[in-house]
């Protein structure tokens, strides 16, 4: 019995722990699903402003979304193939198109129509990405070259050529100095952003680099595979810092959320999952798509995720409340039964009265609609009532 009882209040004290110590800051619940697409949803991103999210389909669409509300605000037409990357120039009045047909497509933002058409891959547009300045998109395609381009005159500036597979993803540093890109070859490499000269390769993964992301810091480079595994490298000494296999499947999406605290890695196994950088330690998962989740993207103020996936349609999840962090172990954390809820998915809660010594654990699994209580007395005698 009273082995028992330790093992249960030890695995309940952590918990309590883990919560009081980073509050619900970076706990997202699902509040939105979104289904006006007809084909998978390959590629999804915000506004620099974070009041509109765009979305590239399968179905050869781009759409034009509110992120408060997710009201369909626009539907662009005009690929002839599947659209496999969005990006917003900084200004956030251009909208950048990567298409399985080849090209790629400058739309503007206010009115949707379309402005440029850069022609020259010889294989599908896998990725697009804006410098931070604005003045530059780079483009990652199946032919295994990325190319860069002038966005005010669309001149073709620069082809980049060393990967031996097809390039997947391409972003840029926040400095604008540094692009990186991935590709089916194992292979993150690195290029001068200016002049397209090849810097340097990160090798280490077993199979297709699909996703790429730059921390807001530029200090952090991920990285997500085909080989289940995402990885974070040093930018200043060229070497991996931590590697993770936190999904059963291929990791199709890895995004860093804005206070460069958490990565978010989306899968083909149907999640996604919230991962500490400073630790590695995976936070929470996120369930609900019914597909291959194929994007994941932070707003810019960190508080809500957009997640386009296989089964056609975008989930949206947002910070829940309370927002702020709680850090003082002395002062009470004060939750409402609907917001402990809210912030669950499986998770075990010990609650005290410490004025009647008296309190009751909670076992909550929303996956399987599943919630336990207990009640315990909480004095010298260590008992389970």
């Amino acid at each position: 019995m009273k082995r028992t009882y330790f093992l249960i209040s030890t695995l309940l004290l952590v918990a309590t722990l883990s919560l009081s110590d980073r509050g619900l800051a970076q706990d997202y619940v699902h509040y939105a699903t979104l289904t006006r697409h007809t084909s998978a949803v390959y590629s999804i991103v915000f506004s620099p402003d974070g009041k509109t999210f765009a979305s590239g389909s399968g179905d050869k669409t781009i759409r034009l979304w509110g992120t408060n509300t997710g009201q369909h605000k626009k539907t662009l037409t005009g690929h002839t193939h599947w659209v496999n990357s969005v990006a917003f120039s900084p200004d956030g009045k251009t909208l950048a198109s990567g298409s399985a047909d080849k090209t790629v497509r400058l739309w503007d933002t206010d009115t949707g129509q379309h402005k440029k058409t850069f022609t020259g891959h010889t294989n599908w547009v896998s990725s697009v990405a804006f410098s931070p300045d604005g003045q530059t998109l780079a483009s990652a395609s199946f032919d295994k070259t990325i190319r860069l381009w002038d966005v005010t005159t669309g001149r073709h500036k620069i082809t980049l050529r060393g990967h031996t597979d097809m390039a997947r993803s391409v972003s840029f540093s926040p400095d604008d100095r540094t692009l990186a890109s991935g590709s089916a070859d194992a292979t993150v490499r690195l290029w001068n952003a200016n002049t397209g000269v090849h810097l340097h390769a990160f090798t280490g993964h077993t199979s297709s680099i699909y996703s790429t992301s730059f921390s807001p810091d530029g200090r952090t480079l991920a990285s997500g595979s085909y080989d289940k595994t995402f990885r974070l490298w040093d930018m200043v000494t060229g070497q991996y810092k931590k590697i993770r296999i936190g999904h059963p499947e291929r990791v199709n999406s890895v995004a860093f959320s804005p206070d460069g605290q958490t990565l978010a890695s989306a899968s083909f196994d149907k999640t996604i999952r919230l991962w500490d950088v400073a630790t590695g330690r995976h936070k929470i998962t996120l369930i609900g798509h019914t597909g291959s989740v194929n994007s994941i993207t932070f707003s810019p103020d960190g508080r809500m995720l957009a997640s386009g996936s296989s089964d056609k349609t975008i989930r949206l999840w947002r910070v829940s409340s309370p927002r702020s962090t709680y850090t003082n172990p002395s002062t009470p954390l004060r939750l409402s039964a609907n917001q402990i809820y809210d912030n669950a998915i499986r998770s075990v809660m010990w609650i005290v009265n410490s004025g009647i010594s008296e309190g009751s654990g909670v076992l909550i699994d929303k996956q399987f609609k599943l919630a336990i209580t207990n009640a315990h007395v909480t004095g010298e005698q260590t008992i389970i009532d």
